[in-house]
């Protein structure tokens, strides 16, 4: 890439579509230089000349510059959205972040993410913390500020609360119900 086209990148410079497209390598995701998505970090962008070169390396078009002309598929989208949340559940996620991440709106994001998965964004991140708090409780002998701080919830209190809604047991109860006994 030289700084000619990371220019048009940070610029969103419509005068350089069709000239090159930028592929985003954290996201997986390809657009127009002119899409008005946040700017990604320089390290991650890989250059194509073409669209079919962006797609055979196994990036997926940008839902907010349609760098295809096409519309990425509802059930395409919230299947990168999804996979982002798995493997960034311990970080600290908001519905715009990922609208940034996923090049949508939020409001978008969250209407189409609930009717593909039947729940929002953030319920979901809030099921895959909540499941892997459980397999710590169960499996480690990590202290609760270690467990709420690997899933994304520093906040202890507020860790306690949300497993405790969402199971019926704080986590100290759960723990206790659901280890082995010791022999």
């Amino acid at each position: 890439m030289n700084n000619e086209q990371w220019q048009a990148i940070i610029q969103n410079d419509k005068n350089y579509d069709g000239l090159f497209y930028y592929a985003v390598k954290s996201t997986g995701i390809f657009c127009r230089p002119s899409c008005k998505s946040r700017p990604p970090k320089k390290e991650n962008v890989r250059i194509y000349s073409e669209v079919k070169e962006a797609l055979q390396e196994g990036f997926r078009p940008c839902k907010r510059c349609k760098p295809t002309g096409l519309r990425l598929p509802d059930e395409e989208w919230m299947t990168q959205i999804k996979a982002y949340i798995d493997n960034h559940y311990n970080e600290s996620l908001t519905l715009h972040t990922l609208a940034d991440i996923g090049h949508g709106s939020p409001y978008h994001l969250q209407r189409t993410f609930k009717k593909v998965l039947g729940i929002s964004p953030m319920e979901y991140m809030q099921q895959i913390r909540i499941n892997k708090a459980k397999e710590y409780l169960v499996t480690t002998n990590k202290p609760m500020v270690e467990i709420g701080a690997a899933i994304g919830m520093s906040n202890i209190p507020y860790f306690i609360t949300v497993f405790k809604k969402v199971t019926g047991l704080t986590p100290f109860q759960y723990r206790k119900k659901e280890s082995p006994p010791n022999e």
